[in-house]
Protein backbone atom coordinates (compact mmCIF):
# COMPACT_ATOMS: atom_id res chain seq x y z
CA UNK A 1 0.00 0.00 0.00
CA UNK A 2 1.31 3.45 -0.91
CA UNK A 3 0.81 6.79 0.79
CA UNK A 4 -1.67 9.07 -0.95
CA UNK A 5 -0.58 12.70 -1.00
CA UNK A 6 -2.42 15.34 -3.01
CA UNK A 7 -1.37 18.97 -3.18
CA UNK A 8 -4.11 21.56 -2.70
CA UNK A 9 -5.55 23.57 -5.56
CA UNK A 10 -8.00 26.45 -5.63
CA UNK A 11 -10.81 23.88 -5.65
CA UNK A 12 -9.45 20.83 -3.84
CA UNK A 13 -7.97 20.25 -0.38
CA UNK A 14 -4.56 19.00 0.63
CA UNK A 15 -4.68 15.28 1.35
CA UNK A 16 -2.16 13.21 3.28
CA UNK A 17 -3.04 9.56 3.84
CA UNK A 18 -0.09 7.81 5.45
CA UNK A 19 -0.62 4.16 6.34
CA UNK A 20 2.81 3.82 7.99
CA UNK A 21 2.30 6.68 10.45
CA UNK A 22 -1.46 6.04 10.73
CA UNK A 23 -1.92 9.74 9.91
CA UNK A 24 -4.77 11.11 7.82
CA UNK A 25 -5.26 14.75 6.91
CA UNK A 26 -7.66 16.58 4.62
CA UNK A 27 -7.41 20.35 4.79
CA UNK A 28 -8.27 23.46 2.81
CA UNK A 29 -11.11 24.15 0.46
CA UNK A 30 -13.17 21.41 -1.17
CA UNK A 31 -15.34 22.22 -4.15
CA UNK A 32 -13.97 20.03 -6.91
CA UNK A 33 -15.58 20.12 -10.33
CA UNK A 34 -16.05 16.36 -10.19
CA UNK A 35 -16.44 15.19 -6.60
CA UNK A 36 -16.39 11.49 -7.51
CA UNK A 37 -13.21 11.86 -9.51
CA UNK A 38 -11.47 13.67 -6.65
CA UNK A 39 -12.77 11.70 -3.66
CA UNK A 40 -13.00 8.28 -5.38
CA UNK A 41 -9.29 7.44 -4.91
CA UNK A 42 -9.40 8.74 -1.32
CA UNK A 43 -12.37 6.55 -0.41
CA UNK A 44 -10.78 3.57 -2.18
CA UNK A 45 -7.53 4.16 -0.25
CA UNK A 46 -9.45 4.39 3.05
CA UNK A 47 -11.24 1.08 2.36
CA UNK A 48 -7.94 -0.62 1.47
CA UNK A 49 -6.34 0.87 4.58
CA UNK A 50 -9.05 -0.58 6.80
CA UNK A 51 -8.61 -3.98 5.17
CA UNK A 52 -4.83 -3.83 5.56
CA UNK A 53 -5.16 -2.98 9.26
CA UNK A 54 -7.32 -6.03 9.72
CA UNK A 55 -5.01 -8.31 7.73
CA UNK A 56 -1.82 -7.12 9.40
CA UNK A 57 -3.14 -7.30 12.92
CA UNK A 58 -2.28 -3.63 13.45
CA UNK A 59 -5.71 -2.97 14.89
CA UNK A 60 -4.29 -1.68 18.17
CA UNK A 61 -2.26 1.19 16.68
CA UNK A 62 -4.06 4.54 16.98
CA UNK A 63 -5.12 6.29 13.79
CA UNK A 64 -5.14 10.09 13.97
CA UNK A 65 -7.23 11.93 11.39
CA UNK A 66 -7.35 15.68 10.88
CA UNK A 67 -10.11 17.56 9.07
CA UNK A 68 -9.35 21.25 8.67
CA UNK A 69 -11.59 22.85 6.07
CA UNK A 70 -11.98 26.49 5.16
CA UNK A 71 -15.01 25.55 3.10
CA UNK A 72 -16.59 22.54 1.46
CA UNK A 73 -19.65 22.23 -0.75
CA UNK A 74 -22.55 19.85 -0.16
CA UNK A 75 -21.21 17.25 -2.61
CA UNK A 76 -17.91 17.20 -0.71
CA UNK A 77 -19.81 16.91 2.59
CA UNK A 78 -21.27 13.58 1.45
CA UNK A 79 -17.79 12.27 0.67
CA UNK A 80 -16.40 13.53 3.99
CA UNK A 81 -19.20 11.67 5.76
CA UNK A 82 -18.33 8.55 3.75
CA UNK A 83 -14.70 8.84 4.90
CA UNK A 84 -15.82 9.25 8.51
CA UNK A 85 -18.06 6.19 8.15
CA UNK A 86 -15.04 4.19 7.02
CA UNK A 87 -13.19 5.43 10.11
CA UNK A 88 -16.19 4.34 12.22
CA UNK A 89 -16.00 0.86 10.68
CA UNK A 90 -12.28 0.67 11.37
CA UNK A 91 -12.98 1.72 14.96
CA UNK A 92 -15.68 -0.94 15.32
CA UNK A 93 -13.08 -3.53 14.27
CA UNK A 94 -10.83 -2.60 17.20
CA UNK A 95 -8.58 0.25 16.06
CA UNK A 96 -8.29 3.36 18.22
CA UNK A 97 -9.47 6.28 16.06
CA UNK A 98 -8.98 9.95 16.82
CA UNK A 99 -10.83 12.50 14.68
CA UNK A 100 -9.74 16.10 15.05
CA UNK A 101 -12.11 18.64 13.49
CA UNK A 102 -10.64 22.12 13.21
CA UNK A 103 -12.60 25.33 12.75
CA UNK A 104 -11.72 29.00 12.87
CA UNK A 105 -12.75 30.99 15.92
CA UNK A 106 -16.17 32.42 15.19
CA UNK A 107 -16.96 29.95 12.40
CA UNK A 108 -19.97 28.44 14.14
CA UNK A 109 -21.17 26.81 10.92
CA UNK A 110 -18.00 24.71 10.60
CA UNK A 111 -18.09 23.86 14.31
CA UNK A 112 -21.73 22.75 14.05
CA UNK A 113 -20.94 20.75 10.93
CA UNK A 114 -18.31 18.86 12.93
CA UNK A 115 -20.89 18.15 15.64
CA UNK A 116 -23.43 16.96 13.08
CA UNK A 117 -20.91 14.65 11.42
CA UNK A 118 -19.93 13.31 14.82
CA UNK A 119 -23.57 12.36 15.46
CA UNK A 120 -24.03 10.86 11.99
CA UNK A 121 -21.04 8.51 12.25
CA UNK A 122 -21.29 7.98 16.01
CA UNK A 123 -17.60 8.58 16.75
CA UNK A 124 -16.45 11.33 19.11
CA UNK A 125 -14.72 14.24 17.36
CA UNK A 126 -12.21 16.54 19.02
CA UNK A 127 -13.54 19.96 18.00
CA UNK A 128 -10.54 22.29 17.93
CA UNK A 129 -10.90 26.04 17.61
CA UNK A 130 -8.12 27.85 15.77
Amino acid sequence: MDKLILSPTDFTPRVILDHEEHYLEISGESRPNDVREFFGPIIQWMNEYGESLQRSGSLGKPVVSHFNFNYFNSASAKCIIDICKILAKIKSEGTDISIKWYYLRGDNDMMETGREMEMIVNIPFDLIEL
